[in-house]
């Protein structure tokens, strides 16, 4: 990437480092070569590169210099080299590093046995010294010692980007009486492409004086957010008594192991004047459900609303959510993304932008991002390429492409409208909706590219191939195979075939089930 690198090595303050950090990420993991012998074109990046080169010189001219270990640090991360890059020829096709189901190509961790989280930080407002308020982490646990070099600078990188994600709606704050609390997460991921989610509970500490606000974060791996959201609730009732009941809490919960799916851990807590507490915290029995909460995204949008953001989601494009509140910004770009299902977003991916980094609408590649509505004004004065731009709080589009409805097949769409559930139906729990959400794209999925494996053709030595143009040509319907043909050249499905050109054996998952169902009702009518 000699295009970014001459540009972009200089010095750069927090805002632009980060945001560049993000799209040079982006570059590496598009600009992979397709697997010998494999049928499918190489991506081209030189627009990107020249794009993003232009992109960084204008930010730099805007916010100027500063920083050299964030310069340091985003030099080196230009140059590792990415995990999700195609070398097939080097992986070990049986190795699941995460624990997840490998087709998914998850970034998150779902293994039993995993401690509950990393960090537990407390985020304050302090008065810097122009009397504004900033976010400050005061305090963190667990206190980490002996640690290697790399694993300190990591570490040092992990918490000074923490706040700013915990209070990412600037520091016009003041002393207040009353506060809702506001549950919300965000997505940081390390230049190996692991990613690291901040389970967040914004709070009004108890007290008869008026009282800033403050963010208790559980920072972890694993991608249960049913789960840590109950964990919150548990730390803010503490909280309200003394933050000095959180921590015990906290210290038995890091003690116990993460479940197994469907399995429960039991955690027991003192409280002054309640005595000890049970808390039973159950993992769902479904990984691709753990964090995702269909309904906020159904009380914001229609069914039609959602279908049109699912087929510009599809085709990787930029996409901005709106909302009022962080906790239903979060939730529902969240789930956004859990509708691609097996299908996993590897772009530009931030549930709640914090005010510094604004300038993200103005990266040239696609990207996910949720920002709170206040900021409206600001973000259409950026000089934004084509976007749908989503407003939760109203359930409309402030600014679409205009081929949205055009995307998907129409006979598809009209039966996806027809099976998703509304707020009003007779679908009783929570994980009931989800799952009928869920398997509504999931048959999507299955009968627009179910008969893959039919087009991998395997050498002697056990290396695959993705045979794309009889994949194309085995659909029937000339507008599902049009849809298949865009869909073919996107990211999210060339990383799918690559790890499905690895092994004949397929991985079982939920995916795998409900394509074997499939199947076996299609031969089923045939015979």
């Amino acid at each position: 990437m000699p295009v970014i690198k001459e540009q972009c090595n200089s010095r750069f303050d927090w805002q632009l480092l980060l945001s560049a950090h993000r799209l040079a990420r982006e570059l590496q993991r598009v600009s992979f070569q397709p697997p010998e012998g494999s049928s499918r074109p190489a991506i081209d990046t030189k627009r990107d590169e020249e794009a993003a080169a232009a992109w960084c010189g204008r930010e730099r001219a805007i916010y100027g210099m500063a920083g050299e270990r964030f310069a340091r640090f985003f030099r080196n991360s230009l140059v590792q080299k990415s995990s999700r890059r195609g070398d097939s020829q080097d992986a070990n096709p049986t190795e699941n590093k995460s624990g997840a189901d490998i087709r998914l190509g998850s970034s998150f961790s779902y293994s039993a046995g995993h401690p509950f989280f990393e960090y537990l930080v407390v985020v304050s407002l302090k008065k810097d010294t122009k009397g504004n308020y900033e976010p400050k982490i005061t305090y963190q646990f667990p206190k980490r010692e002996n640690l290697l070099r790399g694993q300190r600078e990591e570490e040092e990188r992990l918490l000074q980007a923490i706040p700013l994600f915990c209070f990412p709606d600037g520091n016009e704050w003041a002393p207040l009486m009353e506060y809702k609390s506001e549950t919300f997460s965000f997505v940081l991921t390390n230049i190996d492409g692991s990613r690291k989610i901040g389970y967040c509970r914004r709070l009004l500490p108890s007290g008869r004086d008026a009282r800033l606000p403050e963010v208790y974060c559980i920072v972890s791996c694993l991608g249960c957010f049913g789960l840590f959201s109950k964990i919150l609730d548990e730390v803010e009732k503490r909280r309200q008594i003394s933050a000095a009941v959180v921590y015990p809490f906290m210290q038995g919960l890091r003690e116990s192991p993460f479940p197994a799916p469907g399995r429960t851990v039991t955690i027991k807590s003192f409280i002054p004047e309640s005595g000890t507490e049970q808390i039973e915290l159950t993992r769902p029995l479904d990984s691709h459900l753990e964090h995702v909460e269909f309904q906020a995204l159904l009380r914001c949008l229609s069914p039609e609303k959602i279908l049109l953001i699912f087929a510009s989601v599809v085709l990787e494009r930029r996409i901005i959510f709106l909302a009022d509140e962080l906790s239903s910004l979060s939730t529902c770009i969240h789930s956004a993304a859990a509708l691609l299902y097996p299908f996993t977003w590897a772009h530009t991916y931030i549930p709640v932008v914090p005010e510094k980094l604004l300038s993200t609408v103005c990266c040239p590649t696609p990207f996910m991002v949720g920002i709170q509505k206040r900021y409206l004004a600001e973000v259409q004065d950026q000089p934004m390429e084509e976007v749908l731009l989503v407003d939760l709080s109203q359930g409309e589009f402030l600014k679409w492409v205009g081929d949205e409805e055009e995307i998907l097949p129409p006979k598809l769409r009209s039966e996806m409208l027809h099976s998703l559930p509304t707020m009003n139906n007779n679908i009783q729990t929570s994980e009931e909706f989800n799952a009928h959400v869920s398997d509504t794209f999931i048959q999507f999925f299955v009968r627009m590219i179910g008969h893959y494996p039919a087009h991998i053709k395997w050498s002697r030595n056990g290396t695959g191939s993705f045979q794309e143009q009889s994949f194309c040509k085995a659909l029937t319907s000339k507008t599902n195979r049009r849809f298949v043909k865009k869909f073919v050249k996107t990211q999210m499905f060339s990383l799918f075939i690559q790890e499905a050109e690895k092994s004949k054996k397929c991985i079982e998952g939920y995916f795998q089930q409900k394509l074997n169902e499939y199947q076996e009702k299609k031969y089923r009518r045939l015979s």
